[in-house]
């Protein structure tokens, strides 16, 4: 399913943050949102997500979402959102229960997620006996048990640390290979950017306006050896971005 966000204007009181957003999330493709602090991307996200509504415009959706979808938008949050008190199956099924599923539909769902996720050993653990790193991948599991059409990712692999986010890519490229899925991803991570986007949105300062898009035609799969292509993009979006990064730093400094 592709998404259109059309002119999207959002502002919190007298503080305007976002101005004149239009972006197409074309289906299958992951789409990432980069800019310096307070430009807006998170709240860019909640309005596509709908848990914000624009003071201006609209997001719309174009076509059919993938067969057995469940939801046809679903998040994927930095902090996890993992229930403490129910297992790893138990953190999945619960996005599976409001809905009209046999016990047989939903046991081959939470199967399927937990082998595409590497988690099949873990299924009876508890959140927390896991680290950070599969923490993160039962939120990812989770997500994809509803077969959404737009995944909506928001810096999903900040609290990691370097090594852990360094598989956690590796295992993002790997599912959207086996099986590619329609995201937009917010990070302040270019290296993620560069590794996971096929299309890197890179906004102002607030507010928030698009900048620039550039797009990356090297696979996904190959990306992790193409290190000296991946660094040339990645230098180029921190040149588009180092002087409103700073004088963003300056202004949430100054209050």
């Amino acid at each position: 399913m592709q998404l259109e966000l059309s002119a999207i204007g959002h502002a919190y009181g007298p503080v305007e943050v976002l101005a004149d957003i239009n972006l197409t999330v074309p289906a299958g493709r992951i789409v990432c949102l980069v800019g310096p602090s307070g430009c807006g991307k998170s709240t860019l996200l909640r309005i596509v997500g709908g848990l914000e509504r624009p003071d201006r415009g609209e997001v719309l959706q174009a076509g059919d979402p993938p067969p057995g979808c469940l939801n046809p938008l679903t998040y994927v949050f930095q902090h996890f959102a993992l229930l403490p008190w129910r297992t790893v199956e138990g953190n999945i099924r619960l996005v599976l229960e409001h809905h009209r599923l046999s016990v047989q539909e939903r046991h081959e769902i939470v199967d399927d997620v937990l082998a595409r996720t590497r988690l099949t050993d873990f299924r009876q653990a508890w959140p927390r006996q896991l680290s950070g790193g599969m923490r993160q991948r039962v939120a990812l599991a989770r997500a994809l048990a509803v077969r959404p059409a737009v995944m909506l990712l928001d810096e999903p692999l900040s609290a990691l640390d370097s090594q852990t986010r360094e598989l956690l890519m590796d295992d993002l490229a790997n599912l959207w290979t086996r099986a590619p899925f329609t995201a937009i991803y917010v990070t302040h991570n270019l290296d993620e950017a560069v590794r996971l986007g096929h299309r890197i949105v890179v906004l102002s300062r607030r507010p928030g306006r698009i900048r620039a898009i550039l797009d990356i035609d090297t696979p996904i799969c190959e990306r992790a050896r193409a290190g000296i292509e991946l660094a040339a993009r990645q230098a180029e979006l921190w040149d588009m971005m180092r002087a409103e990064a700073e004088a963003a730093d300056r202004e949430l400094a100054d209050g």
